[in-house]
Formats: C-alpha cells, structure tokens, sequence
C-alpha cells in the first residue's frame, strides 16, 4: 500500500488527482483551508474508491488534529482528510504525523496567486508578496524537510506543481510567477542533492479552476483538472526521471 500527501486538495488538481490515486489502491492524506470542502472533497475521492475496500475518512474540521498515528496505519484506497493552513508548522506537525506510517509522494499543490485583482509590479505590496512566497515557496519546503526521511527509505517522490508564469512575462503575474519560478529553481537543486528520491515539478497548464476563475481568465473555456490529473498519474505511476514537465507533454506520449 502506497500513501501520498497532496496539498491543496478541496478542489481542481489536487482533488482530482487524489481521485486517480485512490483508484489506483493509494491511501491519499488531503489538506486543504476550507475544511467543509476538504471534508465534501474527501467523500469525493472515496466513492472513487469505492472498489478499493477498505477506504477510510478522517474529518479534521474541528481544528485539523489528525489523530494519533495508529488511526490511519493500514489504510488503502481512500482518503485522509486533514484541514489546516500549510504555511502553519503545527499544522505541517499534523500531515507529518499522518503520513508516520511511511510516505511514498508528496505532492505540493497548494498555492496562492496573492491579492485579487492582480497587481503590476510597480504597485503590488511587499507584505503581500512575502505572504505569497510563504505558502507557495516556503511551506513547500518545509514540508519536504519534514518528510525527506521517509521518502529517503521509500525512494519515494516529490510532485511540485508549477505554472507557465514561471517562465513567461505575462503582466500583473509578477508575484504568483515569481514565487514559482523559485519554486522551480528550488525542485531542480533538490532533484540534484536527492538522487534517490524523483523530483518532479510539473505545469498542468491552464485548467477550468476557481484560481484560473480568480485571475480574471476564463477558466470556462479552459480543460477541465481531470486531464491534467491523469496525465500527472502517468509520471507518478511510470516513475519518469526527475525534472520539469508539462501535463499536455505527458499526455500527447501517452
């Protein structure tokens, strides 16, 4: 049995990927703010599931405790839910505490594209940025300091999820861009300083999501996250080398 941490998981990408493991057999520990959607995203992922018995539902809104480590030992095919604010160590204390029984994917999903309506760089306030640097940048890295030694053993993986913003000079993106270009930066020395653990960060490209929505795009005429999804399950489950990729890539190999 195989378990994986996904962050950001109420919705979108992580709750759909969280789908394709779980019917894959994957015990998936979720997180997420919201923990009414956590806990609705949650039953989501486990009626997928539902040919995978045993599965298992752990609803953490009364302050995101996780429970002790036995409760979720053993557990196959289904979900974990665990709410809290990434960027909080005591949170964090509880995925890793959940994932004690051994981890074989961390999968860093949750982000922030920052204050709404975008700001140009000219105008977009520091403290703002250092906030969107925190949950984008820096809780990504501390969870995977918090979990290196189990995938060390489990010669497990990291999955950060990445944007095209990283890369391109789209106006008003600076923040959001910039946080994940040094996320970027980031998995490619980690991929580098961990040669037994596969280090991917991967762009799902523009999909039919609240953030897309939030952006002031159109998010409608957008794929649907279940694409990119599927073609993220390809890299896991084919255990590709470490490096960049882009979900529309793995799809047109398949």
């Amino acid at each position: 049995m195989k378990t994986a941490l996904i962050t950001g998981a109420s919705r979108g990408l992580g709750r759909a990927l969280a789908r394709e493991l779980v019917r894959d057999g994957w015990h998936v520990i979720i997180n997420a703010r919201d923990a009414t959607a956590l806990a609705a995203s949650a039953v989501d992922i486990n009626a997928a599931a539902s040919g995978n018995a045993p599965h298992n539902t752990v609803d953490a809104a009364n302050g995101g405790n996780a429970g002790t480590p036995g409760d979720h030992a053993g557990t196959a095919g289904g979900a974990t839910a665990i709410a809290g604010d990434v960027t909080d160590p005591a949170h964090r204390a509880d995925l890793v505490r959940a994932a004690s029984g051994g981890l074989d994917l961390l999968v860093n999903n949750a982000s922030t594209l920052g204050p709404t309506p975008m700001y140009r760089l000219a105008a977009l306030p520091v403290t703002d940025l250092a906030d969107t640097f925190a949950t984008n940048v820096l809780a990504p890295l501390a969870l995977i300091q918090d979990v290196l030694p189990s995938l060390r053993e489990r010669r497990g993986a990291i999955l950060n999820i990445t944007s095209d913003a990283a890369l391109e000079n789209y106006e008003t993106w600076g923040g959001y861009g910039s946080s994940k270009a040094a996320l970027e930066q980031l998995s490619n020395v980690l991929a580098a300083e961990e040669p037994d653990v596969s280090v991917w960060w991967a762009d799902p490209g523009e999909m039919n999501t609240d953030m897309l929505r939030a952006a002031g795009e159109d998010a409608d005429s957008a794929p649907p996250p279940e694409e990119a999804a599927a073609a993220l399950h390809r890299l896991i489950t084919d255990r590709l080398p470490s490096g960049r990729y882009r979900a529309s890539a793995l799809a047109g190999s398949q």
